[in-house]
């Protein structure tokens, strides 16, 4: 599903609603109050209705007859959602979900790795190899950022598996805080090798190696997330 616009009235309204709800603030079951939060947002009611659409279509809100718009069990939300992901970073979920992430992609990008080594065309890997170049290149935390996720989202399209494909959602915004959480915060190691050492089984059509090689990658990305949290708890001792 794409992401909303973020940017705006229709955006912030959307952001400041979904984080209450995500926070607690606004609990499960919860009946909204539209006219308390037209008047406290300070937006038109066609612009909160259409803010309210896009929690709709997340399945965090929903509305009825004589009821009126209220907020769904979390059961109903779609958790692989980027946006519905993303809020719950800001909202502290932070480590518990890295670690929910983790397992997601310790279960689907070996396995893709093991695809693409399989069905990978020369385009394919032009474009991995663009991106270790761009990993290579890097030298603020954005640009890396930038480098590790189109690196991830090349492998994805390398498997040529359209439902894996889609996957980049959850990968990508996962990764993105996991990368701005490490490159941010905690010194690393290089991360070109571990990522190269994947594009050449590839490109060997090493199934087996692809896939291991891609294991030893997220058991570092492990490693750089546990340094970062060693640190903070140094920090605060």
């Amino acid at each position: 599903m794409a992401h909303y616009a973020r940017r705006g009235v229709h955006g912030q309204t959307v952001e400041v609603i979904a984080r209450r709800i995500l926070a607690g603030e606004i609990a499960e079951g919860a009946t909204l109050n539209l006219a308390a939060l037209q008047e406290e947002l300070d937006v038109s009611l066609t612009a909160l209705r259409e803010a309210l659409k896009v929690l709709t279509a997340k399945g965090i809100v929903d509305a009825r007859q004589k009821r009126g718009t209220f907020v769904r069990p979390r059961t109903d939300w779609n958790l692989l959602d980027g946006d519905v992901i993303r809020w719950q970073f800001a909202e502290g979920a932070g480590q518990h979900l890295l670690d929910q992430l983790h397992e997601v992609r310790s279960i689907v990008e070996p396995a893709a790795a093991r695809l693409a080594a399989l069905r990978a065309t020369e385009a394919d890997l032009a474009v991995l190899d663009t991106a270790l170049d761009e990993m290579s290149a890097a030298a603020d935390p954005t640009a890396k950022v930038h480098a590790d996720l189109s690196f991830h989202r090349a492998l994805l399209a390398a498997t040529h598996n359209e439902l894996l494909e889609r996957m980049e959602v959850v990968i990508e915004t996962g990764l993105a805080e996991r990368d701005r959480l490490v490159h941010g915060v905690a010194q690393h190691d290089d991360p070109v090798p571990s990522h190269r050492a994947v594009v050449e089984a590839i490109r060997a059509n090493d199934a087996d190696g692809a896939e291991q090689a891609m294991r030893g990658l997220l058991d570092k990305a492990v490693r750089d997330v546990q340094k970062v949290r060693e640190r903070k708890r140094g920090d605060s001792e």
